[in-house]
């Protein structure tokens, strides 16, 4: 029974996702469907592809990622379905997908070709349902890339997260914001380990965040930065807003001194 992970922007007002789901079990009826998100903003590739690089790890190895957030559907950019690590993905040439297959030492990619495994018709509009839903069902059953489509060699690749070393701080930006308003960043446990003398505290928008280990290290009301659950630095307000507080944006720069 194969376990298919779905992230979208389609939200839960409308019957997008069922509809997509419902695609999934016409040809895996067996499969088990779990949902990361499907709240990601309207069109955020970056955001969808940080949520897939927070999380896909944690599942169980086989598992399927679909990921549908598609502000180019029904253009000329590839269909994708890809291998890395003990995992599976699909979804469309736009990045959403980089990030996560870049943490694997080699994956590979597909791109979607075989009318076999697709619906009669396609609509330009919902390649979530008539695409990425039926190869993640097929990659779940067969668990390969053969038969799906020619390989791909280039595809396109968000700007890499890195963070870098400066002076003897290191740099990183804000690259995601959650619900409770705490800004994940791109400095990494080991990117911190670069600084000779260690990591004391953080810098944003002129104001300096003690480094703690959880949220009650400080009052309630005061900023904080700690290592969050995914390995990122993340900086926030206890019982607060970080993103409120300091008008935050993804790219807003970070140090860490």
């Amino acid at each position: 029974m194969g376990i298919i992970a779905l992230i979208t922007d389609f939200g839960t007002r409308d019957w997008y996702a069922g509809e997509m789901k419902a695609a999934i079990l016409l040809a895996a009826p067996s499969a088990t469907l779990i949902d990361i998100s499907h709240t990601v903003d309207f069109g955020d590739i970056e955001g969808a592809a940080f949520s897939l690089l927070s999380c896909y790890r944690s599942f169980p190895q086989g598992t399927v990622f679909c990921v549908v957030v598609d502000p180019g559907v029904g253009s000329s950019r590839q269909a994708l379905a890809g291998s890395g690590g003990a995992y599976f993905f699909t979804g469309p040439d736009n990045g959403v997908l980089s990030w996560a297959l870049e943490q694997e030492p080699t994956y590979s990619l597909r791109r979607v070709e075989n009318p076999t495994l697709l619906p009669r018709e396609v609509s330009p509009t919902f390649h979530g349902r008539d695409i990425f839903a039926p190869i993640a069902a097929y990659l779940s059953l067969v668990g390969d890339l053969d038969t799906i489509g020619p390989p791909v060699s280039e595809h396109i690749r968000l700007p890499g997260l890195k963070p870098r070393l400066e002076n003897n701080r290191i740099i990183g930006t804000i690259v995601y914001l959650d619900r409770f308003g705490n800004a994940i960043t791109t400095v990494t446990r080991d990117s911190l380990a670069l600084l000779p003398s260690g990591a004391k505290s953080v810098i944003l928008k002129g104001s300096r965040f003690p480094l703690c280990t959880h949220f009650q290290e400080v009052a309630e009301g005061e900023g904080l930065a700690y290592l969050g659950s995914g390995g990122f630095l993340e900086i926030a307000i206890n019982r607060g807003s970080a993103l409120t507080a300091f008008n935050l944006r993804r790219g807003d720069p970070v140090e860490v001194e």
